[in-house]
């Protein structure tokens, strides 16, 4: 709830107070967590009925997120996934994700800090990890933290290096202490995997290629060459030592890796005019889109990467274009991309249109974000 949709407050509180929510009639509405530093001032736990927060409670809602990815875990195959998806299971302002034994808690919002006391047992009686990992984000107040700090270990000790853990098979590393986000992009996953049954013989294009994930799931397909496309050398550095993790499988050892240091929209156009062609060209940006006064913005990036994209790929070649911008919904993403490649000439045909995995489920509109189109260009 904004800070402008409370009519008005009882006392003033402090960053983790419970605060009960009544509506117009002075009814009881829902319970949240209070957040003065946040334009989102309440953060909402629970509405209906009253019901008692403590570690029951935040045991109960651990238990039933965990619950939602039971298919996942099963699997066995995969050992780093979301368990917390924030809002989205009821927990609004945190997140959870696991690499193999390692957990990290990452706090959007000081209004966790005093719950922590009952929440980290709960996830120690629950998940009985080795080790949990704090992060922070950026934004946090630093007075409201009760002297916590980012990568302090809430569990066991924190890592001195990189967790292992498996994504459909293939080893992966994750700084869990200084590493974006919490290590890894664990929401592209799925795609990762879906990418790896087109790629066989192919000479494949990674655009903002970061550390790797979409490039090792090419090189497992059989694709027989990689140019991973990044502006971070560091983490160009990190999808090689991951190539290196899964060298042991025929496919990997024997794909060609060509990282390139360069700004992904230079890259491409320096490409399109020495007329290079890729068999399967992977465009995966950052968000563009922070706010709402940035959509128009976001949305000529799109239209510009798929315009020099569908350039790049060679007749009857696969382009995979995608989307994290929050800002920008699923449809004005996906009218964007296909008029600007049939624009270029180049009228796709659409195989998949994507969405969030398993677990990163999406409880409320505002909470989509991810998006992807694997389309076939004649």
């Amino acid at each position: 709830m904004f800070d402008h949709s409370i009519a008005s407050v009882s006392h003033e509180g402090t960053a983790g107070d419970l605060a009960v929510v009544f509506d117009a009639d002075r009814k009881f509405a829902a319970v949240a967590l209070f957040d003065p530093a946040s334009p989102m001032r309440l953060k909402v736990l629970h509405h209906g009925k009253p019901v008692t927060v403590d570690r029951a409670f935040w045991s109960q809602r651990l238990a039933a997120a965990v619950a939602r990815r039971q298919p996942l875990v099963d699997r066995g195959d995969t050992t780093g996934m979301r368990l917390v998806n924030g809002e989205n299971d009821g927990m609004p302002g945190l997140v959870l994700d696991r690499y193999a034994r390692t957990l990290v808690l990452k706090l959007y919002s000081a209004a966790w800090v005093p719950h922590l006391a009952d929440l980290v047992p709960a996830i120690d009686e629950l998940l009985h990890p080795e080790s949990m990992v704090l992060r922070l984000a950026r934004s946090l107040p630093a007075g409201a933290l009760a002297g916590l700090e980012e990568g302090d270990a809430l569990i066991g000790t924190s890592p001195d290096e990189p967790v292992l853990f498996l994504e459909h098979g293939l080893a992966f590393e994750a700084d869990v202490v200084r590493g974006q986000k919490t290590g890894h992009f664990l929401d592209q996953r799925e795609n990762r995997a879906y990418l790896s049954t087109l790629v066989d013989g192919a000479r494949v294009l990674d655009l903002f290629a970061s550390t790797g994930g979409f490039t090792v799931h090419a090189a497992a397909g059989g694709a027989a060459e990689v140019v991973a496309v990044d502006l971070s050398e560091p983490t160009l550095a990190v999808a090689r030592r991951n190539l290196a993790h899964n060298r042991h499988l025929p496919a990997v050892a024997a794909c060609e890796y060509r990282p390139v240091v360069n700004d992904a929209f230079r890259e491409m156009d320096r490409l399109v005019r020495r007329g290079k062609k890729f068999d399967v060209v992977i465009i995966d940006p950052p968000s563009f889109a922070q706010r709402r006064d940035d959509i128009e913005r976001a949305l000529g990036a799109y239209a510009k990467l798929t315009d020099l994209g569908v350039r790049l790929v060679a007749p009857g070649g696969l382009l995979v274009q995608c989307s994290c911008s929050s800002r920008v919904d699923a449809a004005s993403f996906h009218a964007t991309v296909a008029r600007a490649a049939a624009r270029a000439g180049r009228p796709w045909e659409e195989l998949r249109r994507t969405g969030h995995p398993l677990d990163h489920p999406v409880s409320f509109p505002e909470g989509a974000y991810l998006k992807a189109v694997f389309a076939r260009v004649p």
